[in-house]
Formats: structure tokens, C-alpha cells, sequence
């Protein structure tokens, strides 16, 4: 069965559902995973959108993102694991999508390490490499691993 996902405009009184969630999808080793301040922070800015994918009244994911001019930046995407492949992250991709879309956006870009399976997902979403970032994230256990930069042109 199919979960029914409805996709929602949030702001900071969310933080918490949105913490939850990447508290959830983002493994710690990996250094990825931001604090509510910093998330309360990146919605403060112009530009900026929060979205949560609910099945119900569960958050099942969360995107986050930033427009400066006629570019932006998903700068956070999580789903919970026991809903990942459900859709939702799609869902959240194309909300953010057509979101810039209606602002005039030409281009969405981000950065994801190399060897997050997640690079795969960005690929079916049309989502192309655009750059490279050498050593760009350290994990817990002190090595580096590599950030891909991606864009997507939404013209």
C-alpha cells in the first residue's frame, strides 16, 4: 500500500519535526546533519523554503532551500528511512522545483558527498554533475571523503 503524501509549507516552529527526521536519516559518522540553530538560521534568509512531506501527521521527510538571485540551493534533503523510496523525496524535489520555477529560478544546484547513495536518486531527477570537491567532508572518524556539486536547469 501506498502512503499518501501531502506536501507542506513549514517554518522555524517546525525545527522540530525537521530535527527529528535528519536525527533519523543522517548518519552521525558522517557529519552531515545540522543543528536546529542552523536550520533556524538558513530560514531567517531571504530566499529561503521549508517543505515536510506528511503522511498523515507524520513528517516523513523535509526539504530545505535557498534562492539568491536566479539560482538556488537545495541545501538540505532528508527522508526517514523506513519511508525512503515511498516517493516522498521526489515529491519534495519536485515541490522545491516548482516552487523556484514560479519565482523565475533558472537553475537549482548541491553538493552531495560521492558516495552517498543518494547521488543515484539526483541522477533520475535530472540533476547533472556540475564540479568536484576534493576532500570537501570529514567524518567522525577523521577521514575525508569527496562532495559531487550538482545543477539542475528548471528553465
Amino acid at each position: 500500500m501506498t502512503k499518501e503524501i501531502e506536501i507542506v509549507e513549514a517554518d522555524a516552529r517546525d525545527i522540530e519535526e525537521v530535527m527529528t527526521v535528519m536525527n533519523l536519516a543522517f548518519d552521525p559518522r558522517n557529519g552531515e546533519a545540522w543543528t536546529a540553530a542552523q536550520c533556524a538560521g538558513a530560514l531567517s534568509l531571504p530566499g529561503s523554503v521549508l517543505f515536510l512531506a506528511r503522511s498523515g501527521r507524520r513528517a516523513l521527510g523535509f526539504a530545505l532551500a535557498r534562492s539568491v538571485a536566479d539560482e538556488a540551493e537545495l541545501l538540505l534533503i532528508a527522508v526517514r528511512p523506513d519511508s525512503q523510496r515511498s516517493g516522498a523525496g521526489k515529491t519534495l524535489v519536485g515541490k522545491i522545483v516548482s516552487s523556484y520555477a514560479s519565482k523565475a529560478i533558472k537553475k537549482i544546484h548541491l553538493e552531495v558527498r560521492t558516495d552517498n547513495p543518494a547521488l543515484a536518486f539526483y541522477g533520475r531527477l535530472g540533476f547533472v554533475q556540475s564540479g568536484l570537491r576534493r576532500n570537501y567532508y570529514r567524518r567522525s572518524d577523521g577521514q575525508f571523503t569527496d562532495a559531487a556539486t550538482l545543477s539542475l536547469e528548471i528553465v
